[in-house]
């Protein structure tokens, strides 16, 4: 059987290709493609040509092996329906799943490697991914009650976790965003206020009550600086943004040290090491399951167009994020 399937040729350019699409072997299954949801972040990187070159895709899963140079096929969070099964795994036939694999209307993956969701529309199962982000950055962020936190980016990312944010106990959750309509869903979805870049310069709280704790998940590299002056002594600051080949510059004088602000690397491909003794992937993905069914998530996707309009979707990311936000390729 032949399938086709997004292929980023080079900067700024987007194919649909043909592939053929295997039988599945026993421990396999065939997806059929349903939704799949772009990543305006990494997936933006690629598709401008902002990467490292020859770096591995993900080595945590097997769709995505290889290394991030042209052409590459890139993606992972496409929801569909098992078509076929091999023989030891029969009981995922006619389920909807969701698979970490790239923008293709028909694959083949190991059944272990889907997630069943029955119980979630198929636009939200494919929000999972970005869900199950936020809450690996609500883990790495460790929020108190009481505290005061500001999330710099409020993509699709940002949004998630600034809804997962909102149910804890702080004493007030602040967004920074330059767009528009991305303030309005910030607040929409819980976060208290939601500024400006310019405004957010002139400090958060204007003054004294500086954030206890940072996010900076707005790929901007300007804005990791800004993070660190919106921050107060021994605040914590989770880098969420991935720069790809874009230069990050930083103010790291005197007063950056004698605040003993703590930067934080979070990447959803691994837990912290100090909570890998009670948590683990499947119990990340559940409760990201969770928030996703607790929230209304439906706004976040602004745009839907058809799979083979896929080089429109990235280039309305790219041109156009005060109209878009998430994009979902249809099949």
């Amino acid at each position: 059987m032949t399938a086709r399937a997004v292929c980023f040729t080079g900067p700024g350019e987007v194919a649909i290709r043909e592939r053929s699409v295997p039988e599945p072997g026993p421990d396999e299954v065939r997806v059929r493609a349903t939704v799949s949801a772009i990543s305006p972040g990494t997936e933006l990187l690629v598709y401008r040509g902002d990467i490292e070159r020859g770096v591995a895709v993900d080595e945590s899963i097997d769709a995505l092996s290889g290394s991030l140079s042209y052409p590459v096929e890139y993606g992972y969070a496409t929801v569909g329906e098992v078509i076929a099964a091999g023989s030891e795994a029969t009981q995922l036939r006619g389920r909807q799943v969701l698979t970490f694999h790239p923008h293709a209307s028909e694959f083949v993956v190991p059944a272990e490697s889907v997630v069943p969701v029955p119980d979630l529309s198929s636009e939200r199962a494919a929000l999972l991914p970005n869900a199950e982000t936020a809450v690996n950055l609500a883990l790495d962020g460790e929020p108190a009650v009481g505290q005061r936190a500001v999330v710099f980016g409020q993509g699709v990312v940002g949004l998630l976790t600034a809804s997962l944010l909102a149910e804890y106990p702080l004493e007030e959750l602040v967004t920074v965003e330059p767009q528009d309509n991305r303030r309005e869903l910030s607040t929409a979805i819980g976060a208290d206020r939601s500024l400006r870049p310019e405004r957010a310069a002139e400090g958060p709280w204007q003054g004294e009550a500086d954030a206890d704790l940072a996010y900076e998940l707005s790929g901007n590299p300007d804005a990791l600086d800004a993070a660190i002056d919106a921050t107060g002594y021994a605040g914590r600051i989770v880098v969420g943004s991935w720069y790809g080949t874009k230069p990050v510059e930083l103010s790291l004088d005197s007063e950056f040290h004698r605040s003993r602000i703590e930067l934080v690397s979070s990447q959803v491909s691994t837990i912290a090491p100090a909570r890998r003794g009670r948590w683990d992937k499947d119990r990340r993905l559940e409760v990201a399951k969770t928030h996703l069914g607790r929230i209304d998530s439906k706004p976040l996707i602004t745009h839907r167009l058809p799979f083979e309009e896929a080089a429109r979707a990235y280039e309305l990311l790219d041109k156009r994020p005060g109209e878009a936000v998430q994009v979902v390729l249809t099949y």
